[in-house]
Parts: structure tokens; sequence; C-alpha cells
């Protein structure tokens, strides 16, 4: 009778779980080289031979070897390990999907490690052979189960013809490990058949972490063997009889020939063993011959000249001899290891690379998928907004189209189309949706927020690779800080400054427009900080009033305690001092704020703020009467009567004045007028060729939305819109291509010339104003002095 450790004498189906066709040898697929790829190229389907065998595994409070029968299951890529072959219960499994294979050749002999995030397993075949080919094995596995719509010959772009180590050895054997044979009996279905290895102790192997899995173990498995017993004895019954039943000579021929073939074995193990001997007599004197050689050509090579002094004993050079063999050992052993580590590497790097393809292709179809979805409901938000302007509709459809615009407007539009936590701001600290204060505009405003939500969706998978290759193959030529005014680099600031430049450019312009005064004053902005803090300048209250109203929207000014809002203040105060003339004019808080959030430094944003106020802009542009600023108003009106005469004219009817909405643009270069990623797009034009810029995006603003405003028939309404329509344009490449292409021509001749004729024009008005208040002044006076006069005539006359 068998004993509880050995395998029955006819396997269960439950025991070899899952066990597929058998083969004709199991086993050797990987012995007479025939792998994956072999199969892949004949077009036929594999039988492959079940990877199962007994393993030791390290585990229990006591840290020891226990004996486990492992079954490795395709479906789900895991490891299963069970008491016995006969269990059904398995006691653990090992996820394989995202493990990874490894041996240490200080451990002990044909162990090695499954490492996986949760925990790593300890396993021990019996022979280094085994070892590697269950390495070898689960890394086949894992592959197959990462990858099953790759073909093996393919993924590693081998060729018909070549012989099928696509996965070890890639081609060369000198880097990658060969495949293993399948070591016989010890892996796969017919190892079930073998006795389990015993183990020390009769508690070693029993799993004290599943006592359950223990108990049905013991109790199922006696009452399966007994009734396999009898099974099996009703069988033999039969059998026995007819055996009885049968002649005599049958037993004696059978012995006679048994004993013939134990007399031929006998003979050849006495020709095996006086060959042997003789064999080892050979290598014996052989091994004497060189023993002696050696040590005549040690003593030789120490000393030529001197007599041979036996210094080393034949035992001691043996010693010596026996580690040099142990280190060519240890040598091939790290081979080995290299290479199966390299086909690892080989293979996770593989993995990985797939994983990274399938995640960014899965995050490409979500975001198209997100941005369409919000093109759908912006879609549908505005179809509402027109059946909410419609007046031929009764009382019940408007009702109706009220409700649903209202169940569209509380729900929270940040968590309706924000897959992302992080993309409620830009990488600058701005707010992508920004907040409406206009009741009636509150549709319009998650309109223009489903908009901006689905054009920053397409861009950013579009990724604007286009345009950040043109800048690091012309930054490439030469360095940032030499850079050369010129026709290439204008068009590629009109483009926009991926984010990776923006700065190194914008210092690179600030430089260059300011270089003459910071050569003479190196010093200048500590030297303007200290006189800051030694003396109160006038205007030191109103820049702290405007302080906490600089870019309240903005993450980095957003919080009164803010360290950026201390360097703005510094900078106001700099600046103050700098150009006394000027001081402080309400507008210079946020450029000053634009210049840090980018430059990321206070000196580099004072002087980009010094550059913007002395350098680009015309003289008198922040003084006290604005008179530049005003000149450009009127510049202004006369190009939006010439490029956008229908505009014009719409204006004039309803007697809109756009300079109460332009005068602003123009102070404050856009900021706070325009999404975060256009503001900055301008400001990249704006730092580089001036003033013209403000004028074609000026243009170019009410260009994009000509046809909106167009169909609005109340003063009141287009003021309103034209206060905020400027935050729902999003696409920046069209507002580009109308200001630079679409505006053109656009000399800066012919911009100088209607500057200065306007400035004349409100000079000699400022001069006339002027004259009259003087006139007005002293005509006030005489009549003062008449009537005091006239009171006191009539008082002399009373006495």
């Amino acid at each position: 009778m068998a004993e509880p450790g050995a395998c029955p004498l006819q396997p269960d189906p439950h025991v070899l779980h899952e066990s597929v066709a058998p083969v004709e040898n199991p086993g050797e697929a990987g012995a007479n080289g025939l792998g994956p790829s072999d199969w892949v190229r004949r077009g036929e389907e594999p039988h492959r031979a079940k990877l199962c065998g007994y393993l030791g595994k390290l585990g229990g409070p006591l840290k020891s070897w226990k004996c486990r029968w492992f079954v490795y299951e395709e479906k789900q890529c895991q490891l299963f390990y069970y008491r016995t072959a006969q269990d059904v219960n398995p006691l653990g499994r090992i996820e394989l999907a995202s493990a990874t294979f490894g041996f240490s050749l200080q451990a002990e002999e044909a162990v090695f490690h499954i490492q996986t995030p949760e925990r790593v397993f300890v396993l021990k075949a019996v022979s280094r052979d085994a070892m590697m080919y269950w390495l070898q094995q689960l890394q086949l596995k894992r592959w197959q189960h990462r990858d099953p719509a790759e073909e093996p010959v393919q993924a590693c772009g081998l060729t018909e013809g070549i012989d099928p180590t696509w996965l070890f050895c890639s081609g060369s054997t000198d880097v990658f490990l060969p495949i293993v044979k399948t070591p016989p009996g010890l892996v796969g279905e017919e190892a079930a058949n073998l006795p389990a290895p015993k183990s020390q102790s009769t508690l070693s192997n029993v799993s004290f972490k599943h006592p359950l899995t223990e108990i049905q173990t013991h109790l199922l498995y006696p009452f399966h063997h007994a009734v396999f017993g009898v099974l099996c004895c009703k069988q033999c019954l039969p059998a026995a009889e007819e055996w009885d039943k049968s002649p005599g000579d049958q037993s004696d021929s059978s012995m006679q020939e048994l004993q013939e073939q134990l007399v031929l074995r006998d003979a050849r193990i006495v020709q095996l063993e006086e060959h042997v001997q003789l064999m080892m007599e050979k290598n014996q004197a052989k091994q004497e011959v060189i023993l002696r050689l050696s040590e005549q050509v040690a003593e030789c090579l120490a000393d030529p000249g001197r007599k041979l002094t036996s210094t080393m004993g034949a035992r001691t050079f043996r010693q010596l001899q026996e580690e040099v063999e142990q280190l060519k050992d240890d040598i091939e052993a790290y081979k080995i290891q290299n290479k199966f580590l390299n086909s690892e590497i080989y293979q996770l790097t593989k993995l990985w690379r797939n994983s990274s393809e399938q995640e960014k292709s899965l995050m490409k179809k979500c975001a198209l998928l997100e941005a369409k979805c919000c093109q759908m409901e912006g879609r549908y938000l505005g179809v509402l907004k027109q059946l909410q302007e419609n007046g031929s509709l009764g009382v019940q459809q408007k009702d109706l189209v009220n409700r649903l615009i209202q169940d569209e407007l509380q729900e929270d539009m940040v968590d309706t189309i924000k897959l992302h936590p992080n993309s409620e701001y830009d990488e600058y600290g701005f707010k992508l949706i920004q907040d409406y204060d206009v009741e009636d505009m509150k549709l319009l405003a998650k309109i223009h927020a489903l908009e901006i939500r689905s054009h920053n969706l397409l861009e950013q998978e579009a990724g604007d690779k286009q345009r950040l290759s043109r800048w690091a193959q012309y930054v490439g030529k030469r360095p940032l800080g030499e850079l050369v005014p010129s026709p290439e680099l204008k068009a590629l600031l009109r483009g926009g400054v991926p984010r990776q430049y923006r700065a190194s450019m914008w210092r690179c312009v600030v430089r260059a427009r300011t270089q003459s005064l910071r050569e003479r004053h190196p010093e200048r902005y500590r030297e303007l900080c200290g006189k800051g803090q030694a003396s109160q300048h006038p205007a030191a209250r109103q820049i702290l009033l405007d302080l906490h109203r600089t870019l309240t929207s903005n993450q980095h000014f957003s919080s009164p305690s803010s360290p950026t809002l201390e360097q703005l203040h510094r900078i106001l105060l700099a600046f103050s001092w700098q150009n006394p003339s000027i001081g402080y004019c309400q507008g210079l808080n946020r450029l000053a704020a634009i210049a840090l959030l980018v430059l990321q430094n206070e000196e580099d944003a004072f002087w980009c703020l010094v550059a913007i106020v002395e350098t680009i802009m015309p003289k008198d542009y922040y003084s006290k009467s604005l008179t530049a600023s005003q000149a450009d108003q009127r510049v202004l009106k006369e190009l939006v009567a010439e490029k956008l005469p229908r505009l014009a004219v719409h204006f004039e009817e309803y007697g809109v004045d756009v300079s109460l909405i332009t005068f602003n643009w123009f102070l404050v270069v856009f900021v706070e007028d325009l999404a975060s990623k256009i503001l900055l797009c301008v400001w990249d034009a704006f730092l580089y060729e001036g003033t013209k810029v403000l004028f074609r995006y000026a243009l170019a603003l009410f260009k994009y939305k000509e046809e909106d405003i167009l169909k609005i028939h109340d003063k009141v309404e287009i003021y309103q819109y034209l206060r905020f329509f400027t935050r729902t344009i999003s696409d920046c490449r069209k507002l580009t291509n109308i200001a630079f292409v679409h505006m053109n021509p656009f000399p800066m001749k012919l911009l100088r010339n209607r500057r200065a004729y306007h400035l004349e024009r409100l000079e000699a008005e400022l001069h006339e104003l002027e004259r009259i208040q003087e006139e007005f002044a002293s005509e006030s006076a005489e009549s003062k002095d008449k009537d005091l006069s006239a009171s006191l005539s009539d008082e002399e006359e009373d006495l």
C-alpha cells in the first residue's frame, strides 16, 4: 500500500488541476528544442506540457522548508501551491503578472525567489537545472499573459529559420541564457506520479497558516484512498482468479527469462567496474605527472637561478588548484546568473514599454472621449440658450427649457467636466475655469468652460510636438543668451514659446532691452530695495492697497500671507524709486505679477517691469495724464473702422465707446482679460515686437467674436458682453492666425504716424483745456472781487 506522502496508483482528474491531453513524451518540449516559436511558425496548436511540480517553499514561523506542489494557472497568470499533488484546495497563490524572478549565488543550491508587489516568495528546486527551467518557464508564462497578441518570434525581431530562443537568448547566447532542457520526471504532469520529497519532520510539511485546508485534506484523503483501494480490489479479483486457473509453466518460463537477464546484467556490471577502475588508474597517473610538472614550473618561475627547494608541497598545490577550480565554477555561475538577469531585464523592459504604450493609447482615447463629451454638452447648452431666447415658444415649453437650464447650472461644473484632480489650475497657478459674477451670463460661462476643457484636452493630446521640436531645433543651434533678432525668431515667438523655454526667452529679451542701464548699475535692484526700507515712498500706501487685489484667482496670490505677495511688494516699491516721475500707477501690479510668475525671480521681474514701462511702452503711458494711452485708443478706433467696418458701424449705431473696454486691455497688456495660455502667448510676442502686438490682438479679439457681437441689439447688453467675452476664447492658434495673418498689412510706420498725430492733438486739447481752466479760474476770481466790491458799496450807502 502506498504511503500517505506518495502518489496514488492512478491519478485522479482533480489532482492534475486542469490537465491537458497527454503527449508522447511529457516534458520533452524544451529538451528537443521545440519552443512556442516553432508552433507559431508551423501554424499548429501546441500541446503544451503542464507547468507543475514539487518545490520547496520557505515559510512558517520557524522559516523552514516545506514541500509544496505548484501548478500554473494560465487564465489569471497565477501559481497555485498545494500541500501534495492529491489535494483539491490550494494553500495559496502567487500573482505572476507583475512579479519579477531571480536567484542569488550566495543562497543555497537551487534556491530562487519570486518578488511580487506584496511580498517575496523564496522557493527551492531539486537541482540547479530544475531551478533554471522553472525560472525560464515563469518568464515565458508572464510574457504570454501580458502580451498574448504579439507572437513570440515577432516579439524579439526573429525571422523564420532562427532557433526559437526568442525569450532567453534573442539570437545571442553570449548575452542571454539559452533554453534549459526540461528535467525528466521532475517537472510536468508525470511528476505527480512520483512520491513527494520527504521532509525532515512530520510537522515541517504542515501548514499552520491554513488549518481549515489541512483538516479537509487529512479527513478527505483517507476516505478517498480507502474507496479507491476497494475499487482496485474489485477490479483485481477477476484477474486473480484467471491467474490461478492458468498453467504453471508460465511462471517457470518467466522466471528463467528473468534469471538470464540478471546474469547478463551482472556480467555487464563487472565489465563496467573493470573499465572504471582502469580509467581511475590512468587518471591518477596523469594527475601525478601534472602535479610534478606544475611544481617544477612554479619553482622555476619563482627563482630560475636557484636550485629547486621544494617550498611548496603537493598538498598545498592541490589546495590552490582546487581553489582555482572553485573560482572557475563561481565565474561560470556568475555568467549564468548574468545571462538570466539579462533576459529578465530585457523582458521586463519590453513589457514596461508595451504597458506604457497601452497606457498612452488609453489616456489618448479617454481624453478624446472626454473632449467629445464636453463638446456635446456645450452644444446641448447652446441649443437650450437658443430656445430660451426664442419668443415663439409657449409658456409650458419655456418653463421646461428654464428647468433644464437650471438643472445644468446647479450641477458642479468642476466635477462634471474635470476628470483629473490637478487640472483646476494650470502650471502658472491660473484658474482654468473662470467664475462669472453676472447671473445672466452663467449659462454662457458654463458653455465657455466646456469649450475650454474640450480644447485643452484635444490640444494636450496633440502635445504641440511640432512647435516644441521647432524650438528645440532653434535653441540647439545657439545658446539662448546669444539670440539675434531675425524673421525666424519673430515667427517662433508669434507662435508662442513652450513652457520649457519661456523663462529663458523672456530673460534674454528683457536683458537686451535693459542692457545699458544694467551695465551702469549692476546692483540697482538691491540699492532700490534698501532705499525702500530706509524711507517711505509717497506711493507706498497705494501699492499696499492694490497688492491684495492682484490676480486674486491665481494660486500664488490668493493667500494674504503668500510669499509671492511679499516679493511683488518689494518689486513695486523698488520701481517707484526707480522712476519717480511715475512712481506707481494702477495696473503696474499686474504687469509685475505676470513677470514674477514666469521668471520666478524678483530681480528679473523688476527689470521686466522696467523694460515694459521705460522701453516698450511710449512715454507718458503710465503718467498721471495717461496721454499716450488715450492716443492709442483713438488709433485703435480708426483701425477698427478700417479692418472691421461692420462692427464699427454697429458700435456707432448703438453709441458704444469701445475705449471704455479696450483702455484697460492696453494698460495691463490683457492681464485678467484673456485665458492664461493665450495671455502668455501675447506676452511672448509683445516683449519682442512691442506695442504693435497689442493692436493686432485687440482687433483679432473683435474679429473672433464679430458675428456674436453683431447679434446683440441693446447697448447695455453689448457693454455687458464686451466685459467678459475675451475670456470665452480658447483657441489660441485661431486667434494668433487672425492677429498676424488676417489683420495684414499692418506697417509699424503707419502706427507711429497715427500715434504721433493723435498725441499731438491730445496735447493741444490738453493745453486748450488748461487755458480754459485758467481763464475760468481768473474770471471766477474777478467775479468774486466784483461781487465783494459791490457788497461793500451797498453797505456804505446803507450807512
